[in-house]
């Protein structure tokens, strides 16, 4: 989550708003949607650094009692060690049950020892990322704080220079005369094309047409000189 804001975070502190605020077709609820965007990021950076600290003082705790726990079994390890020796000295056969004692007790130590450096590496990770976050959180807030302070003069400018433009381009449509004519000129072409070839297609029907009548005509003819040459041979 806190690597996810932070990311979140970085976006908004690096966007350009001018830039944004240019582009939009309405600035204001451009705007209004910017600062709402910087109000939720700031809402979960607090949430994200509370849970990171609290994170942060749980590890810290259990460093700690790792940390008196290993001293614990250092000092059970330094009596039974103590003690196997004294026994040994006394010929007591107590002494290897105290030295393995010790070993036990050594042992727990070093366990203890190797959580208190796992917790240190994970302690030193969440005070690297709460750092981050505390950091991106004052930026976020200082941008969001700056917003609000330039709120009117932003959309105000954003605003003239949408009216610059449009007026640039009605400047361009007086100056340049030729290029509406122009366009008309090509509407015109595009009709006259259109007629051209409605007029090729009409042509085409009816010489089909013809074509079909002087077909029949043949047909016609034909027909004649058949009867004809029946005639003649009967």
């Amino acid at each position: 989550m806190a690597r996810t804001v932070i990311g979140r975070i970085g976006q908004l502190v690096r966007a350009n708003v001018s830039a944004l605020l240019d582009g939009a077709d309405d600035p204001e609820k451009m705007l209004d949607q910017l600062l709402r965007d910087f109000s939720a990021s700031i809402a979960e950076a607090e949430s994200a650094v509370a849970q990171t600290v609290g994170n942060l003082r749980l590890l810290e705790d259990d460093r700690d009692e790792a940390r008196e726990a290993a001293e614990e079994w250092g000092r059970k390890a330094a009596a039974a060690a103590a003690r196997a020796e004294q026994l040994a000295a006394e010929g007591s056969p107590d002494a290897d049950r105290f030295t393995e004692l010790a070993r036990v007790a050594l042992r727990r130590q070093i366990g203890y020892e190797k959580q208190v450096e796992t917790f240190s590496t994970q302690i030193a990770q969440q005070e690297g990322l709460a750092t981050q976050l505390r950091s991106g959180l004052d930026k976020v807030r200082a941008k969001h704080e700056d917003l609000v302070r330039r709120r009117d003069e932003l959309v105000s400018r954003a605003r003239a220079a949408e009216a610059r433009t449009k007026m640039h381009e009605s400047v361009h449509s007086v100056l340049d005369p030729g290029a509406e004519l122009g366009r008309f000129e090509e509407h015109v072409r595009r009709q006259e094309a259109e007629v051209l070839g409605m007029e090729e297609v009409s042509a085409y029907s009816l010489e089909a047409q013809r074509e079909g009548l002087e077909e029949l005509g043949d047909d016609t003819e034909v027909q004649r000189r058949l009867d004809a040459l029946r005639a003649s041979g009967s």
